[in-house]
């Protein structure tokens, strides 16, 4: 776990909101059992998970799960890129580094908060993939709903981070399913 510096959250009310709900999932997060169930989560979201459905989908679905697949790995990648230049871009500190309370279950995979890269590529994946396969709205909408709340949970994102996160994947994945619609053969 990393501890928290001294530096204080703005004292803006939005910051004071944000900063609010985080030290409140975060404390969610101290249980052993909660900590535990959202770590796993959050390390399956680093790619395990997206890398293996692809995977399975490439090897098991024919030219269809082939296309799903490179639709998603194409969709991700721009997801990374994305989000990295926004990171650079806004530069903003975790919160288990100024936020009085909060405290990192994991260790980050990179320095800067905004956005949250994990719900970012879960979002953008799942929309990617539900055009291709809408039978895996069952697993794939709770798990990204999961892997956005393990980053407030686990203390390496503010809300609005995920919000904000959702939002830019959300319109990645429509983006690129407009893009191919007329190339691949969707659904």
């Amino acid at each position: 776990m990393h501890a928290t510096s001294s530096r204080p959250v703005p004292d803006a009310p939005r910051f004071a909101m944000d900063a609010h709900l985080c030290v409140l999932a975060n404390r969610w997060g101290t249980r052993r059992a909660v900590g535990t169930f959202f770590a796993v989560i959050s390390r399956l979201g680093d790619g395990v998970f997206w890398y293996s459905l692809m995977l399975v989908l490439a090897l098991l679905g024919g030219m269809h799960g082939l296309y799903a697949a490179m639709h998603m790995a194409a969709t991700g990648l721009v997801a990374l890129l994305l989000y990295r230049v926004l990171k650079r871009y806004t530069r903003r500190p975790r919160p288990f580094r100024t936020c009085p309370g909060v405290i990192a279950h994991l260790p980050p995979l990179d320095e800067f908060s905004f956005p949250s890269g994990h719900t970012l590529q879960a979002v953008g994946f799942t929309i990617v993939a539900l055009a291709w396969f809408p039978a895996l709205a069952p697993l794939l909408l709770p798990f990204t709903a999961l892997i956005a709340a393990s980053r407030v949970i686990l203390g390496l994102h503010y809300p609005s981070d995920v919000l904000a996160a959702i939002v830019i994947g959300s319109g990645l994945g429509t983006l690129s399913l407009w893009l191919v619609s007329g190339v691949l053969p969707l659904g």
